[in-house]
């Protein structure tokens, strides 16, 4: 069986994503650790801790489209654009529910959105919420997002409950802002639950505390999924063991008809690389090996 590989957490309000992380390292005593998207302290939901070699893997999660539940607050706008945040300004509740589904409907597709000055972007490699904290003028260019879905769930002025799918980069803080200047009524995020990073959804998830109780006795493996789970959909290319030494040593593997990319899985099921294909249609490379000889 392959080994265990990543752990997907349901993530409480309250700790940091380094928090969770840390906790993993200290409860399976593996050192190599990480996340695949920071969650703020103030939001929850799926937080997926890679283990080991399956670190290697995070870029293919930060690819993924996510989905969210969101709880946006009219009336106030705050200095972070979420209720952690110092109230900026205030202003009326005036629009009706069918202004904000219409508005709503605006933000589906492609569009450019500015980043929060209270955020991990980088600015000549410091991150722009340190700048903030400091009073510093955090003048970030805007990015190319895409809002696959949203939906109005609920609305009781002045709150507003949302689903939105996304794709990777999208801050629903901003969203939040520019809804609220949209509608003409400053606002910021309330609450942010994460529901789905690429293929793990909340119902997969453990709660922190749960986890906890499966380090000791160490009985976490067995609620831990295998590196394969990140590239989920991906082609499988079946190995012999003489191949996954092959791949091991670095050399590429013969094929006829070889395109793409695939997961390269041994007889035991686990992962073994990220292979291409040649431009011939030939070989199978390796580009990312996960297990060593």
């Amino acid at each position: 069986m392959a080994r265990p590989a990543l752990l997907v957490v349901d993530k409480p309000v309250g700790p940091t994503s380094h928090d969770v992380v840390n906790m993993v390292r200290r409860g399976t005593h593996i050192r190599k650790a990480g996340h695949t998207g920071t969650l703020d302290p103030s939001a929850s939901g799926v937080l997926v801790v890679l283990l080991g070699g399956a670190t290697r893997l995070a870029e293919y999660l930060l690819e993924s489209d996510k989905e969210y539940e969101a709880v946006v607050r009219f009336g106030q706008a705050t200095s972070t654009h979420d209720a952690a945040g110092q109230v900026t300004a205030c202003g009326p509740v005036a629009f009706t529910r069918v202004a904000l589904e219409q508005a709503l409907a605006c933000f589906e597709g492609e569009s450019l959105q500015t980043p929060p000055a209270y955020s991990a972007v980088k600015i000549q490699g410091r991150k722009a919420y340190e700048l903030a904290r400091k009073g510093e003028v955090v003048d970030l260019e805007p990015r190319m997002i895409r809002i696959y879905r949203i939906e109005l769930l609920g609305w009781e002025a002045p709150q507003a409950r949302i689903r939105v799918r996304c794709s990777r980069g999208t801050y629903l803080r901003s969203l939040a802002r520019d809804l609220g200047e949209r509608l003409g009524s400053p606002a910021h995020l309330g609450s942010l639950r994460r529901l789905r990073l690429g293929p793990f959804t909340i119902d997969q998830a453990i709660a922190l505390d749960e986890l906890q109780a499966h380090f000791t006795p160490p009985t976490w493996p067995s609620i831990a999924l295998p590196a394969t789970a990140v590239l989920h959909g991906w082609p499988v290319l079946e190995l012999t063991p003489e191949q996954v030494v092959q791949l091991q040593r670095g050399m590429a593997i013969e094929a006829a008809g070889a395109r793409g990319r695939a997961q390269a899985v041994a007889p035991d099921g686990e992962l073994v690389a990220i292979v291409e294909a040649d431009p011939e249609g030939r070989h199978w490379l390796p580009r990312k090996v996960l297990t060593e000889v």
